[in-house]
């Protein structure tokens, strides 16, 4: 028979006692921890994930009034105070043991006790402490979950060759447990591909966390991946478990990864190779069982080769590569976007009569697209806001007073609104380094973050 996963700590001042209780449990759990002093309670706690705690009643000769037994719950509470605490006690201490539950013990055992009784005890225990484990990772995925709420993730849109190789490439591996590297320019749908594979896993009945690593300072980085313990820095008022745990059966997403500061690439690696985390001020590793995803824009193989990305933490995440091709390099899907948002923001804006005319059209098809589809996507609700009649005419778009290719061709640009310059610049850098947002920003001067406010303030 399979021994039950779980780690039960007994603590009594008796050898005799911690050996039968050893002996009966051992049979059928995993870990069994006997000790005979309530002093080393605090290490043990910081140091192993402790399920149950057995305590005593009376550990000194001489002291039967249960007193000890009472501070030891007690500061086993305010250390954890959903930890599942059963007492042992004499039959003439049963009046105390009572009022020893209603101070936040699980329950009590009589000694000497029926070994029935006991296992039974502890295997309700046990259960509660499951359940109180699987609420408290619930809430935390739930929360992460709302802030996504409103994104909406339809069907993969492309009919091109090239999309179609892409899903060729996700029927395969999605029922797989391979970690998966999504590369891609900004704006092509690495999420939306990491949403397709989760829905054709065998994972997709679990949650799927998605986490923007561009977002996360270092300071935040283990906190909100590893989990923290109560006061391991000022805010932490609670003990909180962390992205990788929240996955748990389901899919962690590590959006960004490129962004990833040099000094933590270690960490993660560490966290990959044993697929075991530890929560910030507290020593414990725990298991995760979780599909990891992975994605970025940035062009990892070349930061390897410039020391920026440790070359084996991508041996380890891109077991298989998925490369979306740019809108540029996919012109045959461009009608198909735009039949796709016109009908969503007709629906939003209540304009059902909209149509576009055959010019706006043709400016559509021959725009480069640096934003890729978030550009398209911006620029159709644009269209439609803006139209005024029946249909939507190409200035609705406000494309065409940017048209790259008419800037590239004449040197004498005379265009000197200085809003109609900064999207030109912006939208040449984005293009001369194919969508990287690093080596574009770099060149324009500016913070990743402040080029992705001008890329959303110019929809882009």
């Amino acid at each position: 028979m399979s021994k039950t996963q779980a780690n039960i700590l007994i603590i009594d001042d008796d050898e005799d006692v911690l050996l039968s209780a050893k002996l009966l449990l051992k049979k059928q759990y995993t870990n069994i921890i006997t000790r005979t002093n309530p002093k080393e309670i605090n290490q043990l706690l910081s140091t192993e994930a402790i399920d149950i705690v057995v305590l005593d009643m009376n550990y000194r000769i001489g002291f039967n009034d249960g007193k000890e037994g009472m501070y030891w719950l007690k500061h086993v509470l305010d250390i954890n105070p959903k930890m599942i605490v059963i007492l042992m006690t004499a039959y003439g201490e049963v009046e105390l043991a009572v009022e020893a539950i209603k101070k936040g013990a699980f329950d009590f055992i009589l000694k000497p006790w029926s070994n029935e009784k006991f296992l039974a005890t502890i295997h309700a225990g046990l259960e509660l402490s499951k359940s109180n484990h699987k609420i408290s990772i619930l809430k935390s995925a739930n929360e992460a979950l709302v802030k996504n709420i409103d994104q909406k993730f339809g069907a993969i849109i492309g009919k091109s060759d090239a999309m179609q190789q892409v899903m060729e490439i996700i029927e395969k591996v999605s029922p797989t447990d391979a970690c998966i590297l999504i590369l891609g320019e900004n704006g092509t749908g690495k999420q939306h591909i990491a949403r397709e594979i989760y829905k054709q896993s065998n994972q997709k009945n679990g949650p799927f966390i998605h986490v923007d690593l561009g977002s996360l300072s270092e300071n935040l980085f283990e906190s909100e991946l590893f989990g923290h313990k109560k006061g391991a820095f000022t805010d932490a008022r609670e003990d909180k478990p962390g992205r990788f745990e929240m996955a748990e059966d389901g899919t962690l997403f590590l959006d960004e990864i490129g962004n990833l500061p040099y000094n933590l690439q270690s960490k993660l690696l560490t966290v990959l190779q044993d697929r075991k985390v530890s929560r910030l001020g507290e020593g414990i590793e725990r298991p995760f069982n979780a599909r990891l995803l992975f994605a970025t824009n940035a062009p990892l193989n070349q930061w390897v080769i410039e020391g920026k990305f440790r070359q084996d933490l991508l041996f380890r995440i891109n077991t298989v590569e998925i490369e979306i091709p740019p809108l540029r390099k996919r012109p045959e899907d461009i009608a198909d976007f735009v039949a796709y948002y016109l009908n969503s923001y007709k629906r939003k804006y209540h304009k059902s009569h909209l149509k576009i005319n055959d010019h706006a059209i043709k400016v559509l098809q021959s725009h480069h697209w640096p934003g890729n589809v978030r550009e398209i996507q911006h620029t159709i609700e644009r269209g439609v806001i803006m139209s005024d009649g029946q249909e939507i005419r190409a200035s609705d778009f406000n494309l065409t007073a940017l048209p790259i290719t008419a800037a590239n061709s004449n040197p004498e640009y005379n265009d000197f609104n200085l809003q109609n310059i900064e999207k030109l610049l912006v939208q040449k850098a984005v293009e001369k380094h194919e969508g990287n947002i690093s080596k574009a920003a770099k060149e324009l001067g500016l913070t990743r973050a402040a080029l992705y406010r001008r890329l959303e303030k110019f929809n882009l």
